[in-house]
């Protein structure tokens, strides 16, 4: 094992361990939840910069880059960054000044229980894959800095997000967003200063033009259209970003945290795709694009800094995997069993949150 991997392994302890510590201070299924709606304006936007920011971002979104060129921007950060910036524009304070506790609430004031389970039924597979990506990420960085098999390291990953997810809640999910965006912010700068130092960052000027085309002209609008539609409608009702707002103290904080958390969104999620970018350059012919990211930190920074980038990536994975697992637990556990019995004690009303995400996260 490497010192690497001990390194990352230090860091999910230290998260795993908060997430414990934190977790004598809830007692409510609104605590665990929507962390009894406590969040301030910098909590907020740096918590759904954090989710938001998530392993595709990272690996897949360099590797698409990698493969494709300037057009892999459509999704990330663009695509999914114009949702987040939407729903903080449209309606992240309506949603707060309601106060549901999923969004999944609205539909049953709108349109009754019948469509609020239906929808429910819809949004736990979407949540449930988007975990399942989220650790099968994890256990491919843990794989790339330990040398173990992917499928241990996938389960050790797994074990983690569960454990960590089931303990703190939303309220330890948010605190550790701020860390965790900031290390990956410092991760993905030490990386571009490194590879700039080591002479090579003129990769970029060398790529060729037809590859640096956002909207190819060979491809008909309507996919154009679609490329777009799906990132942008598709997020606009993610529990897993609007339980941000529904956790802020104020409408009005609800409204720019979501704004600010989309624009840094956008401004830090090209630096992947740049990477990405320059990869295809510097590191002709991999056999695996998605793993262009590591590689290129493992070339450029020294031991002690690709420790810190292995960490961003974890940082952005375990940001992501827990609000995912949250929003599952949440859907099943607040709006379909809990909705069939009301009558519960408060204990027990968290219990059951707590025992959905336990299971979701094993499916996942």
């Amino acid at each position: 094992m490497s010192p690497v991997f001990f390194g990352v392994l230090a860091y999910l302890v230290a998260q795993v361990a908060f997430g414990f510590w934190y977790s004598r201070r809830i007692r409510t299924e609104d605590d665990y939840l929507v962390a009894g709606r406590k969040l301030g304006p910098t909590i907020v936007a740096a918590s759904v910069f954090a989710t938001w920011f998530g392993a595709e971002t990272c690996l897949a979104a360099a590797g698409e880059a990698y493969r494709r060129g300037l057009v892999a921007a459509t999704t990330y950060p663009l695509g999914y960054g114009v949702a987040v910036v939407l729903v903080g524009i449209l309606y992240a304070a309506p949603l707060r000044r309601r106060a549901y506790v999923t969004v999944a609430d609205l539909f049953r004031d709108r349109y009754g229980v019948g469509i609020e389970r239906l929808f429910v039924l819809l949004a736990i597979p979407t949540s449930v894959l988007w975990a399942a990506a989220q650790v099968r990420a994890f256990g491919q960085v843990l794989s790339a800095v330990s040398g173990a098999d992917p499928t241990v390291t996938i389960t050790l990953a797994a074990v983690v997000v569960i454990v960590y997810t089931m303990a703190g809640g939303l309220m330890a999910d948010a605190v550790s967003d701020m860390v965790q965006g900031a290390v990956l912010v410092a991760g993905l700068v030490a990386l571009a200063v490194a590879v700039t130092l080591a002479g090579d960052a003129g990769a970029l000027s060398r790529v060729p033009a037809e590859r640096l085309a956002i909207l190819p002209p060979e491809v008909p609008w309507l996919a154009h259209v679609e490329r777009w539609a799906v990132p942008v409608v598709g997020s606009l009702v993610a529990q897993e970003l609007i339980a941000r707002a529904l956790a802020a103290r104020t409408p009005g904080i609800a409204r720019a945290g979501t704004i600010a958390g989309g624009v840094l969104f956008i401004a830090i999620g090209i630096l992947p795709i740049l990477a990405g970018l320059a990869g295809a350059v510097l590191l002709p012919g991999l056999a695996d694009p998605d793993q262009v990211l590591i590689l290129q930190a493992e070339r450029y920074l020294p031991t002690a800094l690709f420790v810190l980038f292995a960490g961003a990536l974890v940082s952005a994975i375990l940001s992501t995997v827990d609000s995912t697992l949250l929003v599952a637990g949440s859907f099943a556990g607040h709006n379909l069993i809990l909705s069939i019995r009301p009558d519960v004690s408060p204990r027990a009303r968290l219990l059951v949150n707590r025992g959905a995400v336990v299971g979701f996260g094993i499916v996942a």
